[in-house]
């Protein structure tokens, strides 16, 4: 398929503008393998953790972790239950329903207690719960507009206000849709449509909204944006938001369970959310259960591109396994590939920390866990739901909880998501480079753990180690060092190295962050002396963890003797491990 094949921005337009906008975006191509590895399977079966390529006990370990948080976490759970879905290219080798969809009738404050429902009328989770996804609703916003930059018919650069004129005023006109896609419109956080008595003087209070910063100078995540992208969609197609995700997405992937406004029919496969009610809620409206949670999606009618659609864990995999299929699912396609790749693609590169790609979020380690990489994507939802989709390793993890069940101010944080896209993570096996086994420094956080060669003469010059490293670190918190010392580990030196794939020097001595989760030919020259011993120190902070270090054939030799060989038992067995492990994956 070329450039010119289609109508509409192109991969080789949207570059050209990316350079004229001084080269802020770089677009690079998806990893080889996730399209690739989806040809043949590019639909959903449900298999073994050995089917999809994972370590089953990894997996044990995500639905233990995740129980864990339907106890106090630390006072209140941090749900009442959740449904886990992870998987490995067309296989999805973890759905598993925990806890509660329904448990409490109400919330009482002066107690800080749930009033539970009597036992027989509570509901428990099953594999086809269906969610209210709060923001996750964001990305099939998302997916819509970048169906119709495919058609044409709307342009990435283009303002919003060529399209709603009225969008215009209070210096708003030159925001562009990539800023709406991108949060970095400049406009706040969120502003209280539901008080406003009717639609148009809901839109009005829009139209009114000044941005905060101005357009493309700050990130700053707002409802406002995607509430601003459907009032686009819906002016430029003459269909409603409700109708273009039910034509466009859920109805050719075939997502039964994905909609806006859910039938009554469906009251008992939801799960109930707050006993919304002021103070905490914008407005009293008791136990929501069927209906949207989020009072602006509320007051809209429940069809907003903020907020609004309900779908089940199964659904979301359907469309999380379409987009690393590159758009496609069985025989129906709702995005080329070069357009699922926007998605996956940092346009915030001047924003380091809030990268993102149209619509999705990428590599935020507080949600996505040890699956976080510089291409993957998520989002999260304020009811407890969260999306992730590795493609550099062609995983996907779906976490639906109802974490607002009875109140709001029960869960802080996203511990339990970071716990099942780490557990994931460590799920798909990293092959020793060289053997049955590497050195692996395992996933503690916060640790430092210490691989040590015994001490060796090196005294005769041109002594160099070699050895193969992989990393997944989170960036600058956790680092992984070669040091040196020369009198008995009082004092360590960094030993400088180079790695190849591609070359690179580590003058410091140490590496961090995304390596490519590949592994790396490592050369360090050592100093002379007579008594020099090499460790690797891998240290972790208290926040987060990447998939980890490993380490390989470690070898040191001068021109024509081999000092150490890891290969040889007796100087393997000289090799002292805290915290390091041998590993086979």
């Amino acid at each position: 398929m070329t450039d010119e094949a289609h109508h509409g921005l192109t991969r080789r337009q949207l570059t050209r503008r990316a350079l004229a906008l001084g080269g802020a975006l770089a677009i690079a191509p998806f990893p080889a393998g996730p399209a690739a590895a989806a040809a043949g399977r590019s639909t959903l079966r449900h298999g073994t953790p050995e089917q999809a390529g994972l370590i089953g006990a990894h997996l044990r370990r995500l639905v233990t972790d995740a129980e864990a948080f339907l106890a106090p976490s630390p006072k209140h759970p941090w749900y009442a239950g959740a449904v886990l879905l992870a998987g490995r290219g067309g296989t999805v080798a973890l759905h598993r329903p925990i806890g509660m969809a329904v448990r409490y009738s109400a919330y009482d404050e002066k107690t800080d207690t749930g009033v539970e429902f009597p036992p027989g009328q509570q509901i428990a989770m099953t594999e086809d719960t269906v969610f209210d996804l709060a923001s996750v609703s964001k990305l099939f916003t998302s997916i819509l507009a970048v169906q119709q930059i495919e058609r044409g018919a709307l342009e990435l650069e283009g303002t919003v206000a060529s399209y709603l004129p009225e969008f215009g005023a209070a210096g708003k006109q030159d925001i562009t849709v990539r800023q709406l896609l991108t949060h970095t419109s400049g406009f706040k956080a969120w502003i209280p449509l539901y008080n406003a008595p009717t639609y148009e003087e809901k839109l009005q209070l829009i139209w009114n909204e000044a941005p905060l910063n101005p357009p493309g100078t700050k990130y700053l995540y707002s409802d406002l944006n995607l509430i601003s992208l459907q009032l686009v969609l819906e002016r430029i197609t003459g269909r409603t938001l409700d109708t273009l995700l039910r034509e466009e997405i859920t109805e050719p992937l075939g997502m039964r369970s994905t909609c806006y406004n859910p039938p009554a029919s469906w009251r008992p496969r939801i799960v109930a959310t707050e006993d919304a009610r002021k103070p905490w809620s914008g407005l009293d409206r008791g136990l929501v259960w069927g209906e949207v949670h989020d009072e602006n999606a509320f007051s809209l009618g429940g069809v907003a591109g903020h907020a609004g659609v309900f779908s089940s864990a199964w659904d979301l995999a359907v469309l999380g396994r379409t987009l690393l299929n590159g758009g496609s699912y069985g025989r129906a396609r709702i995005l080329r590939p070069e357009s699922v790749e926007l998605m996956f693609t940092d346009f915030n590169t001047p924003f380091p920390g809030d990268e993102h790609g149209l619509g999705f979020e990428l590599y935020q380690h507080w949600y996505m866990g040890a699956m976080a990489t510089p291409r993957t994507a998520g989002h999260t939802g304020f009811t407890g739901t969260s999306l992730v989709l590795d493609p550099t390793t062609d995983s996907f993890l779906i976490v639906l909880g109802n974490s607002v069940h009875p109140v709001r101010s029960w869960r802080s944080g996203s511990a339990p998501r970071v716990a099942a896209a780490t557990n994931l993570a460590r799920a798909v096996p990293v092959r020793p480079r060289y053997g049955r086994t590497a050195w692996f420094a395992g996933m503690a956080s916060p640790a430092t753990a210490t691989l040590t060669l015994p001490a060796l003469d090196t005294s005769t010059g041109a002594a160099r180690l070699r050895c193969a490293v992989w990393w997944d670190t989170e960036p600058q918190a956790d680092v992984l060092a070669l040091e040196a010392t020369t009198d008995g580990g009082t004092t360590w030196r960094p030993v400088p190295f180079t790695t190849a794939r591609p070359a690179a020097d580590h003058p410091s001595g140490t590496v961090t962050g995304w390596s490519g989760r590949v592994w790396h030919r490592l050369t360090a020259d050592l100093p002379a002396h007579r008594q020099l011993a090499l460790r690797w120190r891998y240290t972790t902070d208290r926040l987060y963890v990447g998939r980890g270090a490993y380490v390989d054939g470690l070898r040191v030799r001068t021109a024509d003797t081999v000092l150490f060989d890891e290969a040889r038992p007796k100087d393997a067995e000289r090799i002292a491990a805290v915290g390091w492990v041998p590993a086979a994956d």
